[in-house]
C-alpha cells in the first residue's frame, strides 16, 4: 500500500482495512453534491499514485467506451486483411490439395491410401490455428495483440515460403501443417479481440465488415491458384501465397490496443521493493493461474456452447478440402470446378454482412439461435452434396453453405462477449478455439479414409453432415442454460438470465456478507449506500473508491449477480 494512502483507510479490530467515516462524502463528491476537502485530495493523490503503481487506470477499464470507429476502422482493414489471408488460404485449399494429391500419386502410384495422407497437410494447418488459440489467449492477455499479430504473421510467412522448398509430404505436414498453422492461430485471434477495443454497440457490424471484406478473398483466390498454380507449379504459387502474410505481418502493428492487457502487471518495481520472496512467489502463482485459469468454464452457458460447436465442427472443413476432387470424380475434367470456390466465398461475404447486423439487433444469448440454424442447414447441406447430378445443382448448394459458414464466423465473436464479458473474451475464444482444433483437424482425414475404402465420397459427405446436426440440437439450449449461471469473477452461482443486469444492493444494520473474488474470500467491513441501481462497468471503480484491495482485484467485466448486506456506519 503507497504510504499516501494511509490516512485514506482505518483498520477494524481484526485488521481489516475499511474506509473512513468519509465514504458516504465520497460518493456525494463524486455525484456533484460538494467540493472535496484538502485531506480528501491527498486521498485521491494517494489512490492515483496507487493505481499508478498496479498498472490499472481506474477510469479507462472500468468505465471503457470504445471509440466506434476512426482509427478502428484502420484497425478493421488489418483485421480484414489477416482474415482474408489466412481463411481465403485455408477455404481455397481444395485446389492445392488436387495438386498435392497428383503429384503425390506421381512419386507412389501404388499408394492406395493417397486422399487420406493428403488430406492431413490442409487438415493439420487448419488444426493448428484453433489448437494453439488457448496459448494465443495467454500470449494476447500477457503481451497484447500487437506483438502476439505481428510474430503469429511472421512465422506463417516462414511456413508457407519454406513449403515452396519442401518436396514431400513429409516435410509439408510441418511447414504449412504446423508452421502456417502455428502462425496463422497467432495472427488471428488478436484480430478478433482488438475489435472490441475499438467497438461495442457495433461490434457485430464491424465483425460483418471484416469478415464479409475478407471473403473477397476467398472469391479471388481460387481463380489465383486455378491461373497460376498451372503454369507455375506448386512451389510458386506458396511463394506468392507467403506474400499474403508477409504484408499481414506489417499491418498488424497497426494493432493498438486501448484496454491495457493483464501482462501489465499489477505490481510495479516500487511495489516489489518491500516484499519478500514469499510475496514474490504467491504474486508469480497467481500470475501463472490467472494466464492457464479456466474460469470461463464454470459459466454453464459458455460450456454448452463451447462443447456444441466443437461437436458441430467435426464435419465442417469436409467441402472446403475434398469437394474440388468430388467434382472431378463425379462429373470429370472441368475447367468450373473452382466456380464452386468462388461460391461460397461470395455467399459467406454477404452472410457475414449480414449476419452481422442482425446479430446486434438480436439481445443476449439469444444470438447463438442464428449458429443453431446455420449449423442445421449446413448438415443438411452436406448431405446434399452427393445427391446433386450437375454442377449448377452444386452451386446452389454452396451458395447455402457460404452463408452458414458467415453466420457462424461472425456471430461467434460477439457470443463470445456476451456470455463471459470483455476481459475475459479472450480466453474464451481461445478455449473454444482449442476444443474445435481436434473435430476439425480429424474430419477431413476421415472422409479421406472412407474414399479410399469406399472409392467415392458419398458416405463421407452424408457421415459429414451428421455433427452439425448434433452440434446445432445442443447450442439450441444454451439460452435455456443462462437461467442457472456462474460469474466468472465471482465463482458463485446465481439465478439471472444475463451477466450485463444492474446490481442492486440492500442494506442491513448488523451484517456482512462475505465475497469470493478470484477464489480467495474477502470481507468488506464497511459498504456504504449508494445510489442504486448501478451499472456493472461502474462497480470497478466504485470498490477502488472505498475498498481498494477489493476493487484492484477486480476484473471490469465483474458481473452484476451480487447481493450485499452492507453496513451502513453509525452517524451517517
Amino acid at each position: 500500500m503507497n504510504p499516501a494512502n494511509s490516512s485514506c483507510i482505518t483498520e477494524s479490530g481484526d485488521g481489516t482495512p475499511e474506509p473512513k467515516h468519509g465514504v458516504l462524502e465520497s460518493v456525494e463528491r463524486a455525484s456533484g453534491k460538494r467540493p472535496p476537502s484538502s485531506v480528501e485530495q491527498g486521498c485521491q493523490v494517494g489512490h492515483a499514485e496507487e493505481e499508478q503503481v498496479h498498472g490499472v487506470d481506474a477510469a479507462s477499464p472500468a468505465q471503457f467506451v470504445p471509440p466506434e470507429g476512426g482509427y478502428g476502422w484502420l484497425v478493421a482493414f488489418a483485421a480484414t486483411w489477416c482474415n482474408g489471408s489466412i481463411f481465403g488460404i485455408q477455404n481455397s485449399f481444395g485446389i492445392l490439395h488436387v495438386m498435392l494429391a497428383q503429384e503425390h500419386e506421381h512419386e507412389d502410384p501404388n499408394d492406395k491410401a493417397s486422399q487420406f495422407k493428403v488430406a492431413w497437410v490442409g487438415a493439420l494447418a487448419m488444426g493448428m490455428i484453433f489448437f494453439c488459440s488457448p496459448v494465443v489467449s495467454m500470449f494476447t492477455d500477457h503481451f497484447g495483440c500487437r506483438k502476439t499479430a505481428v510474430g503469429g504473421a511472421f512465422v506463417a510467412f516462414l511456413g508457407l515460403l519454406s513449403s515452396s522448398f519442401a518436396t514431400t509430404l513429409g516435410l509439408r505436414y510441418f511447414t504449412y501443417g504446423m508452421l502456417f498453422g502455428c502462425g496463422s492461430s497467432f495472427a488471428f485471434q488478436p484480430s478478433l479481440v482488438i475489435l472490441g477495443h475499438y467497438f461495442r454497440r457495433r461490434l457485430g457490424l464491424a465483425n460483418g465488415v471484416v469478415t464479409a471484406t475478407s471473403s473477397l478473398f476467398t472469391i479471388a483466390l481460387p481463380v489465383l491458384l486455378k491461373k497460376v498454380v498451372g503454369p507455375l507449379g506448386l512451389s510458386r504459387t506458396f511463394q506468392i501465397l507467403s506474400l499474403f502474410m508477409l504484408v499481414q505481418s506489417l499491418l498488424a502493428f497497426s494493432f493498438r490496443p486501448l484496454i491495457p492487457s493483464a501482462g501489465a502487471g499489477s505490481q510495479g518495481p516500487a511495489g516489489d521493493q518491500g516484499s519478500t520472496a514469499g510475496t514474490r512467489w504467491r504474486r508469480g502463482v497467481m500470475k501463472v493461474k490467472k494466464y492457464f485459469n479456466a474460469r470461463v468454464f464454470r459459466v454453464a452457458t459458455y460450456r454448452v456452447w463451447a462443447f456444441g460447436v466443437a461437436t458441430a465442427v467435426l464435419g465442417y472443413m469436409v467441402p472446403y478440402i475434398h469437394l474440388i476432387n468430388f467434382v472431378k470424380e463425379q462429373f470429370g475434367e472441368t475447367q468450373k470446378e473452382w466456380v464452386l470456390l468462388v461460391c461460397i466465398g461470395a455467399s459467406s461475404g454477404v452472410g457475414r454482412l449480414l449476419f452481422g447486423k442482425v446479430g446486434d439487433l438480436i439481445p443476449g444469448v439469444k444470438k447463438i439461435y442464428l449458429q443453431v440454424a446455420s449449423f442445421m442447414t449446413l448438415g443438411l447441406m452436406s448431405m446434399m452434396i452427393p445427391q446433386c447430378r450437375v454442377l449448377e445443382g452444386l452451386m446452389v448448394v454452396c451458395v447455402f453453405m457460404g452463408l452458414c459458414d458467415g453466420c457462424f464466423i461472425t456471430i461467434m465473436a460477439p457470443i463470445a462477449f456476451e456470455l463471459v464479458g470483455p476481459m475475459q473474451a479472450s480466453q474464451a475464444i481461445g478455449y473454444l478455439l482449442g476444443l474445435m482444433a481436434v473435430p476439425m483437424t480429424a474430419g477431413p482425414p476421415i472422409a479421406g479414409l472412407l474414399h479410399d475404402h469406399f472409392k467415392d465420397y458419398h458416405v463421407a459427405f452424408y457421415l459429414a453432415g451428421v455433427p452439425p446436426l448434433v452440434g446445432g440440437i445442443v447450442l439450441f439450449f444454451v439460452p435455456t442454460a443462462s437461467t442457472e449461471t456462474c460469474c466468472p469473477d465471482t465463482l458463485t452461482p446465481k439465478h439471472n438470465k444475463s451477466c450485463t443486469e444492474v446490481i442492486h444492493f440492500t442494506q442491513s444494520p448488523s451484517s456482512v456478507h462475505e465475497i469470493s473474488v478470484l477464489g480467495s474470500e474477502v470481507s468488506p467491513k464497511l459498504l456504504t449506500s449508494v445510489p442504486f441501481p448501478l451499472n456493472s462497468k461502474d462497480l470497478r471503480g466504485f470498490f477502488i473508491l472505498f475498498y481498494p484491495p477489493l476493487g484492484h482485484h477486480m476484473s471490469p467485466s465483474l458481473c452484476s449477480l451480487w447481493d450485499f448486506n452492507s453496513l451502513v456506519p453509525d452517524g451517517f
